[in-house]
């Protein structure tokens, strides 16, 4: 293999490394440093382009919501527990990352799919659509869709200030709306005939606003995954203050039941 080849072999449009020089997206980067939010250099880091100033807020909302669910969330747990072993940040965080699977972390992704699937059958009737999609994912098998109810809130109070945000850039044609339309519709259809709401969800939530902004599915975890750092960051770097040492699941005064 040539040098040339190497190259080749590694070509990226991301960035630009050569000696004294920085580009990110082809910009240098002491031209970002102190004119551009984190949350947009999230966008132009994956896009290629900077976002618009209402699509960086929307962006920004959603990762603001999903920072932290406390050590309810096996990641922040998980965080917590693993610094007391006597590993770095940089290991408790990819402990806790790594954790962040299909069942928690993944529902924003599969949300979007679940929203984009409606959305794709809809043939003029939003509604029916939305009923024949949740039939044909409890058809697989699915018992929860991804992004309603909530394990813990009856009624997840990061939804309506994100949905707000997505009404009013609805409104004021920053987004399309197909996605939040698709979403009120399955609530809509959960909630038929029900004393008990089965409400969006954070998940849900966020969910809308990425696939309004045009992330792929797989994004929506990706971006999800940088959101709940910070959180695990700042649950490990707490813990690491208190000086315990194998912080364990449960309470040591706890025996876990024997199954015979």
């Amino acid at each position: 293999m040539t040098a040339d080849d190497a190259a080749d072999w590694w070509g990226t449009a991301v960035s630009r490394i050569e000696p004294n020089r920085i580009e990110l997206r082809g910009i240098p980067v002491q031209e970002l440093i102190g004119s551009i939010g984190f949350g947009s250099m999230i966008w132009l880091m994956l896009r290629g382009e900077r976002p618009t100033d209402r699509q960086a807020a929307l962006l920004e909302a959603a990762l603001v919501a999903g920072v932290d669910h406390g050590p309810h969330a096996p990641s922040i747990a998980v965080a917590r527990m693993a610094i007391t072993c006597g590993v770095g940040l940089n290991n408790a965080m990819a402990s806790a990352v790594n954790t962040l699977g299909d069942s928690h972390g993944g529902a924003g992704q599969e949300c979007v799919m679940l929203l984009t699937e409606i959305l794709d059958r809809d043939g003029g009737d939003l509604a029916v659509a939305a009923d024949e999609v949740i039939a044909a994912w409890r058809a697989r098998g699915v018992r929860y869709l991804p992004g309603f109810g909530h394990r813990f809130h009856t009624h997840d109070p990061r939804r309506d200030p994100l949905l707000a945000l997505v009404d009013a850039a609805v409104a004021d044609g920053v987004v399309p709306g197909g996605h939040l339309r698709a979403a009120r519709a399955v609530e809509t259809a959960l909630n038929r005939g029900r004393s008990r709401p089965v409400p969006m969800n954070i998940d849900g939530a966020t969910a809308v606003i990425y696939a309004e902004l045009g992330f792929p599915a797989p994004l929506a975890r990706g971006l999800f995954v940088l959101s709940r750092s910070v959180g695990i960051l700042a649950h490990a770097w707490e813990e690491s203050q208190q000086g315990r040492r194998n912080k364990g699941p449960i309470p040591p005064a706890i025996r876990p039941t024997f199954l015979s």
